[in-house]
């Protein structure tokens, strides 16, 4: 739909980082030719001026907001204020100040940690407010969760078109492969590829393996963003997933077989599972926008290790 698109300005925020590439990559598809992507050293999404002054420079009809201060487990536990602060306070200023200059529409990007820990599988839209967000990520799931509430207030009352979607667990090239940060399928790719070539007889992993999670190609996330983009309107939250769970276990047996590790995996149920599970209900994002993931995960996790191990022999930081 290049028409949806043409002669307007778009800015991407995180369009430098891992989804936020692919989203930019999506939309230049889509036929929208003057996109913005504000840098942090330039435009700190915290500080009101900052924002002021980058929605002035690019003085955008529709805004993506994907920037967002992430991490894995780890990373949540030992920083649940800076991850509170940080995304709140990037979503709320930007938000309010989107709407004095005028924007026509804003997406927001939330997170599927937003929902209640012991929420019903497969998660639906209905259920966000049925309990409190597992314990590790509650902080930054409330900070994203606030967003929504924030959407849908300005929309009531200023007639802001706020749009808000809750992707599942993602995954892709140019993922972070930090080990002190990193989300699970980079840090087994990581921990699997450096065991491989160690000759490792096993790899340690967090947990007891039994929690599942749902995966969503980034390349696939980042077509659904566009289209909610281009064709939705609602108040309500839209889930962006694939519809089906795999326990963590049968995560590490996948990743082991695609690197070639073929050594043993010893889980420690003395450091947290996390989420019980996770798995979305994607009806309303195919009847709302047409959208519904079309890269298999095991396609998505062959080009995700291809990716690291070509960075990696490259010397680029991956590790």
């Amino acid at each position: 739909m290049p028409e949806a698109w043409a002669g307007s300005r778009v800015v991407v925020t995180g369009g430098s980082g891992f989804l936020g590439r692919f989203v930019v990559e999506e939309l230049r598809a889509h036929g929208a030719a003057e996109v913005f992507v504000p840098r942090s050293r330039e435009y700190d999404l915290r500080d009101r001026d900052a924002i002021r002054r980058m929605l002035a420079d690019a003085r955008p009809d529709v805004v993506i907001h994907l920037a967002a201060v992430v991490g894995g487990i780890g990373a949540n536990r030992e920083n649940p204020g800076r991850f509170f602060y940080d995304n709140a306070i990037m979503g709320i200023e930007l938000i309010e100040h989107a709407r004095q200059a005028g924007v026509r529409k804003f997406v927001t990007v939330g997170t599927v940690c937003s929902y209640p820990k012991f929420a019903p599988v497969p998660f639906r839209e209905a259920d966000l407010w049925d309990g409190y967000p597992e314990e590790t990520n509650a902080p930054y799931g409330l900070a994203k969760k606030m967003l929504l509430v924030q959407g849908q207030a300005y929309r009531q009352q200023y007639g802001f078109n706020v749009i808000h979607l809750l992707p599942v667990n993602l995954f892709g090239p140019h993922d972070n492969f930090d080990p002190e940060s990193s989300h699970v399928i980079p840090a087994l790719i990581r921990k699997c590829v450096e065991a491989r070539d160690a000759g490792a007889a096993e790899v340690e992993l967090w947990g007891t393996g039994a929690a599942s999670r749902e995966f969503l190609y980034v390349e696939d996330a980042a077509r659904g963003i566009v289209l909610a983009a281009e064709r939705y309107d609602g108040e309500e939250p839209v889930n962006l997933g694939v519809g089906h769970e795999m326990s963590i276990r049968e995560l590490a047996g996948a990743i082991a077989a695609v690197t070639g590790y073929r050594g043993g995996f010893r889980w420690d149920p003395s450091k947290p599972d996390g989420q019980p599970r996770r798995a979305l209900d994607t009806t309303r994002a195919r009847e709302r926008f047409g959208f519904t993931a079309a890269i298999p995960f095991e396609e998505g996790l062959r080009r995700t290790v291809e990716w690291y191990e070509r960075t990696r022999a490259a010397g680029d930081g991956t590790g």
